[in-house]
């Protein structure tokens, strides 16, 4: 055992003399900003004027109905997720022409289901020494470069976060903390802050939580090391609004039912699309179209050839939500390997601990269901190493997303299943683009608009842009900009009998506000002071009617769905309080897109289908035990 320690550390020092023989521009992609100059300038600008909004939904509709076999797109997105959405702004952004279309809602799926890191990836860093992989290796150095430009390019919705690695032996302080070392050394000018180490007793101070002592072991330390944390749905919901002021036709709640081939070669031109809230069959045509249809790709591929290969081994992840008492603001805890193998953390996020995972297989379907078992597995993980009752009744919100882990189906070895993104044209004008994790999702959007070029012969009027393209809401925030909104505005609200009262926009919402919507925040502070949605949706969370209303005008937000989930993180954070806050609402969304009595009672109903699938404690079924289910 001794020799295996040894062994093991030997090899994380080899590792940091390999990393030091590398040079960090050798892994670096091509990508050059050389005569890009005035495009992204331009482009910069017209997404940081501070008087655009996106186009409506309408408009994008009729968009992408206005093309045709003679007037295609260049490009047609399938799929509005992290990559879809990526795909689209970097399309649009080189100056082509970019329609894209979303089964459901931008981020109703994997994307918004994430684990709220970004990360350049250190267990692959781990495989990388053991198994003397330079193909890990490389991996590990592009996520780093691509975990830093997320954080820069949306600031508001990402920022670094410390995470703590306790360590029971100490073997493992110098196992850790020469890794994480190594870490901080790839990442070069891209990493965040430096690890460090830090005694039991500093440790206990960051994080009060931490038990001392465990089974047959006692705390020696912790390192810490930093990686970046985001809200992910929103920074999606960016990405589209990004794109469409970029000129892409993007359109959500829109389903391909089939394709469109040409008849005397058979290349794929468009696709068959349904408007899912209106009903209406239409043709969207477009010389390549691309798939980021993410778990469901292989679905997609199968509209094109009814024998294709499946590309997607589908992996799920179980997340819990628990009060914000069970992880200190501003400090994570990871647990690199629990006594089963696996990966643990808890992680302070919007005002909650997020803890998980879970990483087994699973079955794809659209509305994954976190099973008991997978819950209280997490449970009892965090249990291990905290000094405080883990409680099932402590479950805000727990939930499932499905990884869409990928195969290469042209691989001469699928037995390794690749954690890296995998292009492929198996089908002549249908492009699928899959793999890979949200830290990535730009240099994904990248490779595969690269080969979209090619193979439609395209003429983009420049390059690649998105590498330093900052979001909507991004270009000029800074964190101090919630004063501004804190000290500019009121909340006027309409009380029980009708009264309207004005409220302070006190530290906390103002925090929220720029946080969730970056320079953008003002708009939503002036509609809740100027139409009197200034009252909160539900008690303990900072999330105004007023952003309700917004986000129906300004982002697409179409069903009670889109917001209690995506736009707003409410069923995620807490599912009984978004279920308080169904009818208000339905109320606010109803006047704004004028739903009649029979779509108010549907989007109320297919609301509380969807809520039964965040298993919060009142909605799942468990025995007392090791958690209890007393207050």
């Amino acid at each position: 055992m001794a020799g295996a320690r040894l062994r093991a550390a030997g090899a994380l020092v080899a590792a940091i003399g390999s990393a030091a023989a590398i040079s960090p521009n050798s892994l670096i992609s091509s990508e050059s900003d050389a005569g890009n100059g005035g495009a992204l300038e331009n482009l910069r600008r017209k997404i940081a004027d501070p008087t655009v909004v996106v186009p409506s939904r309408e408009v994008q509709r009729s968009s992408l109905m206005g093309s045709s076999a003679v007037k295609p797109f260049d490009v047609l997105v399938v799929g509005g997720g992290a990559t879809g959405c990526g795909v689209a702004l970097d399309a649009a952004a080189r100056g082509l022409s970019v329609g894209l279309v979303e089964r459901e809602d931008f981020s109703s799926g994997t994307s918004s289901r994430s684990t709220k890191l970004i990360h350049g990836g250190v267990r692959y860093l781990e495989k990388a020494v053991f198994n003397l992989d330079y193909g890990q290796l490389k991996l590990v150095f592009h996520a780093l470069k691509e975990r830093k430009r997320v954080i820069d390019n949306a600031p508001h919705l990402c920022h670094p976060l410390p995470c703590m690695t306790p360590c029971f032996e100490w073997f493992e302080v110098v196992y850790y903390w020469l890794g994480l070392k190594c870490y901080d050394f790839i990442a070069n000018r891209h990493m965040l802050h430096l690890s460090r180490y830090y005694s039991a007793n500093e440790s206990v101070e960051l994080f009060p939580t931490l038990a001392r002592k465990g089974p047959n072991k006692s705390l020696k330390g912790t390192v810490v090391y930093y990686d970046g944390q985001m809200n992910d749905s929103r920074l999606n919901v960016g990405l589209a609004c990004t794109a469409a002021l970029a000129g892409a036709a993007v359109l959500n709640h829109a389903e391909v039912i089939s394709f469109i081939k040409d008849d005397l070669t058979g290349r794929i031109v468009g696709a068959r699309v349904r408007d899912n809230l209106s009903g209406k069959v239409f043709d969207a045509y477009a010389k390549v179209v691309i798939n980021a249809a993410g778990p469901f790709c292989d679905l997609v591929r199968r509209m094109a050839d009814k024998d294709a290969t499946p590309m997607i081994c589908p992996s799920n992840g179980v997340h819990i939500v628990l009060p914000d008492y069970y992880s200190p603001e501003g400090m994570g805890l990871i647990v690199p390997k629990t006594k089963d193998g696996r990966v643990v953390f808890m992680l302070p996020w919007l005002g909650r601990t997020i803890a998980g995972t879970t990483d087994s297989n699973t079955a794809i379907t659209y509305l994954p269901e976190p099973h008991e078992d997978e819950i209280q597995f997490i449970l009892d993980a965090i249990c291990d190493y905290l000094t405080i009752k883990v409680r099932r009744s402590d479950v805000l919100s727990a939930w499932s997303g499905i990884r869409p882990l990928a195969i290469d189906p042209y691989a001469k070895n699928t037995e390794s299943i690749s954690r890296d993104h995998v292009v492929v044209e198996d089908f002549p004008g249908l492009i699928t683009i899959t793999g890979g994790k949200w830290t990535t999702y730009r240099s994904m959007a990248e490779d595969v608009v690269d080969a979209a070029v090619k193979s439609g012969n395209l003429r983009p009027t420049n390059g690649c842009l998105t590498s330093k393209l900052v979001m909507v809401g991004g270009d000029g925030w800074e964190p101090s900009s919630f004063t501004l909104l804190a000290q500019n505005y009121i909340r006027m609200k309409k009380s029980h009998n009708g009264k309207v009262v004005p409220g302070v926009m006190d530290t906390s919402l103002a925090k929220h506000l720029s946080h969730a919507y970056g320079t953008l925040a003002d708009r939503v502070a002036a509609i809740a002071q100027n139409e009197n949605l200034g009252k909160k949706l539900a008690h303990g969370y900072p999330i105004l009617e007023a952003e309700v209303a917004y986000c129906a005008r300004y982002e697409y937000c179409e069903t009670a769905i889109d917001f209690i989930a995506r736009r707003s993180r409410l069923v995620f954070l807490d599912t009984d309080a978004a279920g308080r806050a169904l009818p208000r609402v339905i109320e606010i969304l109803a006047a704004e897109h004028g739903w009649d009595r029979g779509r108010r009672k549907e989007e109320l109903r297919r609301a509380r289908e969807f809520l039964e699938t965040f298993k919060s404690s009142k909605n799942a079924q468990f025995h007392d035990g090791k958690h209890t289910t007393g207050a």
